[in-house]
C-alpha cells in the first residue's frame, strides 16, 4: 500500500489517522505493516463506507483540506467499493539505522552476498551488484535516465532499487537515489575481495 506525502506528514504529525482506497478485491488486513519514509505505518480497521456518508472530519483526519477534496481523491482512485483504512503509525523506519551500519561485520556481509545472490538467481540475468556501482557513479540522477542505462523497463528498475533499500544500500532522494553509508561498506567490501 502507498501513502502520498501528505498523509505520511499528517501520520507523524498525529493529525492523520485514515486514509480512502477504492478497492474489488481488499488485500491489506487489519494489523498489517507497511515500512514508509515516515515510519512503520499498521493499519488499524477497514471498513466499507458509502461516499455520500462522508463529512468534514473524515476529510480532516484524512488529511484534506475539505471534504469537496476528499470526494474528488476517492472518485479519481480506481475501481470498486470505497473503503476507509485506519492507519497508526508504530515505530520508526528500520531503515534508517540499518543504512546509517557503515561498518557491518564480517556475517553481515556474507548475508548480504547470499541475499544479493538469491536475487539475481531469481531474476533473468544478474543485476544487483550492477545497480549498487550503477547508483555509486550517479548519484542523485532521474530513474528514468538509470533504468535506460541498466537496460531496464522503469517500473521493473525502481522496483528493484526498493528492494536495495529495504537491505539499506540505497537511500532514495527527491530526485534519484545514492548509496548508504552501508551500500558504500558492502562495495568496498566486493572491491578488496576482487583486489585479493
Amino acid at each position: 500500500m502507498l501513502f502520498n506525502a501528505p498523509t505520511l506528514a499528517g501520520l507523524q504529525q498525529g493529525t492523520v489517522d485514515r486514509t480512502y482506497r477504492r478497492w474489488t478485491v481488499v488485500r491489506p488486513r487489519v494489523g498489517s505493516r507497511f515500512t514508509t519514509r515516515a515510519g512503520v505505518v499498521e493499519v488499524t480497521s477497514i471498513e466499507l463506507v458509502e461516499e455520500d456518508a462522508l463529512d468534514e472530519h473524515d476529510a480532516e483526519r484524512g488529511g484534506y483540506d475539505s471534504l469537496a477534496a476528499l470526494h474528488k481523491w476517492t472518485r479519481a482512485k480506481g475501481a470498486g467499493d470505497l473503503y476507509r483504512i485506519g492507519l497508526r503509525l508504530v515505530g520508526p523506519d528500520p531503515r534508517v539505522a540499518l543504512r546509517a551500519a557503515d561498518s557491518p561485520t564480517a556475517d553481515e556481509l556474507a548475508d548480504l552476498d547470499r541475499r544479493l545472490d538469491r536475487m539475481d538467481a531469481a531474476a533473468d540475468a544478474p543485476w544487483t551488484r550492477q545497480a549498487l556501482r550503477l547508483i555509486e557513479r550517479n548519484p542523485a540522477v532521474v530513474s528514468t535516465e538509470l533504468a535506460a542505462e541498466a537496460g531496464q523497463e522503469r517500473q521493473q528498475f525502481k522496483i528493484r532499487i526498493r528492494r536495495l533499500k529495504a537491505l539499506g544500500l540505497t537511500e532514495s532522494l527527491e530526485i534519484g537515489y545514492r548509496l548508504s553509508p552501508r551500500g558504500a561498506a558492502y562495495l568496498a567490501h566486493l572491491d578488496a575481495d576482487a583486489a585479493r
